[in-house]
């Protein structure tokens, strides 16, 4: 089983000073070193004096949201960000997980499953997948897995690190259907329920940032009941 290192740098985005503590007191006493933002427009600058491991995110917060946070963090954190928030429909989850969330979590949580959820991302993170050295070609798309450079045509792509791994992996595969569960495995780690959407709302963005179309995809195809394909015939234009 992997091992964790012993100490994590959590930061925690949270204005309810009550639950805060409680937070940071139950995180401590599994080895995890916690300091407490309590607005949201002060982040950004919190994380010049703190590099955390990973950002626990409240939505409803003064200064600026979670939802606008999580559209700002990605330029300045490459770490795992777990929203928490009381706002519990399918609507919600999905908008923080195509802003960047890396997880979702429902308030009230219980302790327990907070940190089973903060282990998952931290271990993952722990784990970055690693690819082959050389650099991948397909018609006017080229991957530097060295840089985690993309560039279609004359414009270069600005990916998420987990953006960047979903297309490794799909297009190191090219014409072949690869299926959610043999994807959440390689990249996350746990096994696909049927109902988690986080591979899906990954590939969107994906799409959307390569030129794809969202309504018919040819260039990163779903294969209705199996699974995903990046078609490598399909960058020329």
């Amino acid at each position: 089983m992997t091992q964790l290192q012993s100490t994590h740098r959590v930061l925690l985005v949270e204005d309810d000073i009550r639950l805060a503590n409680l937070i940071v007191d139950y995180l401590k006493t599994h080895d995890m070193h916690v300091e407490v933002e309590r607005r949201g427009d002060t982040v950004l600058t919190r994380l010049i004096s703190y590099k955390p491991d990973i950002i626990l995110l409240d939505i409803m917060l003064p200064g600026l949201d979670g939802f606008s946070l999580c559209e700002k963090l990605p330029d300045y954190f490459s770490g795992p960000i777990l929203l928490m928030s009381a706002l519990g429909t399918n609507e919600d989850q999905i908008k923080g997980l195509e802003l960047g969330a890396d997880d979702y979590v429902v308030k009230p949580v219980e302790p327990a499953l907070l940190v089973a959820r903060i282990n998952n991302l931290l271990r993952r993170q722990a784990l970055p997948n690693k690819p082959e050295s050389h650099c991948l070609n397909f018609g006017k798309l080229s991957i530097d897995p060295h840089t985690q450079t993309i560039r279609l045509g004359d414009t270069q792509v600005d990916l998420t690190n987990h953006e960047f791994e979903l297309l490794w992996l799909l297009a190191s595969q090219a014409g072949q259907v690869l299926s959610r569960q043999y994807i959440y495995q390689y990249l996350l780690n746990i096994d696909f329920d049927g109902k988690d959407r986080k591979i899906d709302v990954r590939t969107s963005r994906l799409r959307k940032k390569l030129g794809d179309s969202i309504e018919t995809p040819f260039r990163i195809k779903t294969v209705w009941g199996q699974g995903y394909l990046f078609a490598p015939d399909a960058w020329n234009s």
